[in-house]
């Protein structure tokens, strides 16, 4: 499965990221097909950068981002904002019956 996610690269405590292309099953530092993006947070304001018709292109191809990722393009405008993104990861609370 081929998803889009952070590569962290900078120096301690003052991270860069690349918004990737990449193998799920690849190292989170290691081989990559593309990279579509740069996010720095540390900065004021905030660096996002995206090649928006590679991202967008990527996505058609059916390119799972990950949770930030997702963020990360309706923040950039690259794609809309959905209701519900992805399902959540938490399991409701059980009732008590």
């Amino acid at each position: 499965m081929v998803k889009m996610r952070l590569m962290r690269m900078g120096d301690k405590k003052n991270p860069i990221y690349r918004v990737v292309v990449v193998d799920s099953r690849k190292a989170a530092t290691g081989e990559y097909i593309e990279c579509v993006g740069h996010y720095r947070p540390t900065c004021d304001p905030i660096e996002l950068d995206f090649k928006a018709e590679e991202a967008k292109a990527w996505l058609a191809k059916g390119v799972q981002p990950t949770e930030t990722v997702k963020n990360l393009l309706v923040k950039a405008g690259v794609i809309e904002k959905s209701e519900k993104l992805s399902p959540s990861k938490t399991k409701g609370k059980k009732s008590n019956k």
